[in-house]
C-alpha cells in the first residue's frame, strides 16, 4: 500500500487557536473513546450509535478534524447524556494497522457509523464541523419508524418509495425489537411504517406481520420467516430495500466509487422507465451471479452528459449502457441486444477476463470479432475512453488517499 505524500501543517495548535477564535470548538474535555483490539466489540456492541473516526496523526486532515470531533462529542454528550446511547471514538490507525485493514480504511480521515456493533454502508460524508456533525448525529436518533393509526392510512403511503409495513400487538415485542433494530439499519433505503393494537388487528390474523410495498403498483410481499430471528428478519428487508441495480447521483457517485469495482451503467433519459425495467430484467435474469465483482447502476442521461461524451454519446442517443472499469469505458455495442441470452453477461465477462481491453489496443482476437470493435485504414482503433465516473472518488482536497494499484482493465 502506498500513500500519497501530504505533508503535515506546522503546527496543528495555530488550526485549533483559528476553530476557537471562529467559535466551532471550545474548550472542554472530549469524552472520546479510543479503540484497540482489545475494546473495539465491547464498546461498539453496547453502543447504541457509535460515530468513529479512523485517522492518522501525520496526516493534516486528521489533525484538523480533531478539535472539531471533539467539541461535536461534548455538545452531543450534553443533548444525550447516556453513555451507551452514542459513542465518539477514534482509531489511531497507524498503531492498530489490523482495526484499519478489517474496516477496509483507504482514506484519513475516514467517519464510519455504527449500530449496536454493525458497520453502516454510509460513512459520514459531510461538511467537517461541529454544527454539522452534531446534527448528523441528531438525524441518528429519530425514530425510523412512522406509527400508522389507521388502516387507511397504509394504504395511502407514498409508492414513489420503498415501504415496510408492519403490524404488532404491541411495542414491547421480541418481534417489534427486531423490526426497529432492522429499521435503524436501513432508514436510508426504506420508509418504515408500523401500527399496533386494534388498529392493526385486522391485519394479524396469523400473528405479527410484514410487508414489503413496492414502487408503483407491484403487488405487496409478506415476510414468512420468524420475527424474532434478526439475521433473516434483517436479509429478507434488506433485499427488498437495496435494489440489485441501485442509481447513480452525485450525491452518492463518491460513496459508490470508493467500493472500488467497476460500474455497469444503463444511461437513460428519467423518463424512459421502459428501458430500466428491461435493464434490471437482464441485470437479474443473466448477471445475479456477478454481483460483488461489478456494480449495476442507472443513471439521468440529462445529468451525467459529461460521461456520455466520453463515449462520444449524447442523450439522443439514450438508452446506452457502458462499463466504466475507472481506467477506462466500454460501450455495449447496441442496447437491442440487451434480450438476447448470455449477451450482457459476455460483456461482463469480457472486462473481467481483459478481453474489452486487449481488443481496444491489439484489435480482435484471431479467432473472435467483436461488434463494435471498427477498423480505419487497416488499423485497429486503439484508445479507449477513459474512466469519468473516477472523477467522483474521494477527493485529494479532503482526504489523505491510500493508493492501490488497480488490475489495467
Amino acid at each position: 500500500m502506498n500513500l500519497l505524500a501530504v505533508s503535515p501543517s506546522p503546527d496543528i495548535r495555530v488550526v485549533t487557536v483559528i476553530l476557537l477564535a471562529m467559535g466551532l470548538s471550545t474548550p472542554g474535555k472530549a469524552e472520546i473513546t479510543s479503540l484497540d483490539s482489545g475494546n473495539i466489540d465491547d464498546i461498539l456492541n453496547n453502543a447504541g450509535v457509535a460515530l468513529v473516526n479512523f485517522y492518522a496523526d501525520w496526516c493534516r486532515f486528521s489533525q484538523m478534524l480533531h478539535p472539531i470531533f471533539e467539541e461535536a462529542s461534548n455538545i452531543v454528550r450534553e443533548e444525550f447524556p447516556n453513555t451507551n446511547q452514542v459513542v465518539f471514538a477514534r482509531v489511531d490507525c497507524d498503531q492498530h494497522s489490523d482495526i484499519a485493514q478489517r474496516y477496509r480504511i483507504t482514506k484519513y480521515p475516514t467517519l464510519k457509523l455504527f449500530r449496536n456493533g454493525m458497520m453502516m454502508k454510509r460513512e459520514y460524508r459531510g461538511q467537517r464541523s461541529v454544527a454539522a456533525i452534531a446534527d448528523f448525529i441528531r438525524q441518528q436518533q429519530v425514530d425510523p419508524v412512522k406509527e400508522i393509526h389507521s388502516l387507511e392510512e397504509a394504504n395511502t403511503v407514498d409508492k414513489s418509495k420503498r415501504n415496510i409495513i408492519a403490524y404488532f400487538e404491541t411495542k414491547d415485542s421480541d418481534n417489534y425489537h427486531t423490526f426497529e433494530k432492522v429499521a435503524n439499519i436501513l432508514r436510508d433505503d426504506c420508509t418504515f411504517h408500523a401500527s399496533f393494537g386494534p388498529v392493526s388487528e385486522p391485519e394479524r390474523i396469523n400473528g405479527d406481520n410484514v410487508i414489503y410495498r413496492p414502487m408503483g403498483d407491484a403487488p405487496d410481499m409478506i415476510y414468512l420467516g420468524s420475527l424474532t430471528n434478526f439475521d433473516l428478519t434483517y436479509a429478507w428487508t434488506q433485499d427488498k430495500c437495496v435494489p440489485l441495480v441501485r442509481e447513480i447521483t452525485f450525491e452518492n457517485g463518491e460513496e459508490l466509487t470508493e467500493e472500488g469495482i467497476p460500474f455497469l451503467i444503463l444511461f437513460h433519459i428519467k423518463e424512459d422507465s421502459n428501458s430500466l425495467e428491461k435493464f434490471q430484467h437482464e441485470v437479474a435474469r443473466q448477471l445475479i451471479g456477478e454481483k460483488g465483482s461489478i456494480n449495476f447502476l442507472h443513471a439521468d442521461c440529462e445529468k451525467f452528459r459529461h460521461p456520455l461524451l466520453h463515449i462520444q454519446k449524447t442523450p439522443a442517443d439514450c438508452p446506452v449502457i457502458a462499463i466504466d472499469s475507472f481506467r477506462h469505458m466500454y460501450v455495449f455495442p447496441d442496447f437491442q441486444d440487451l434480450g438476447i441470452p448470455g449477451r450482457l453477461k459476455q460483456f461482463v465477462l469480457d472486462l473481467h477476463s481483459g478481453k474489452l481491453h486487449r481488443e481496444f489496443h491489439h484489435g480482435p482476437d484471431p479467432t473472435d470479432s467483436t461488434p463494435g470493435q471498427e477498423e480505419t485504414a487497416g488499423e485497429v482503433v486503439s484508445s479507449p475512453p477513459e474512466s469519468s465516473f473516477q472523477k467522483l472518488q474521494p477527493s485529494e482536497t479532503r482526504y489523505t488517499i491510500l493508493t492501490r494499484d488497480r488490475d489495467e482493465l
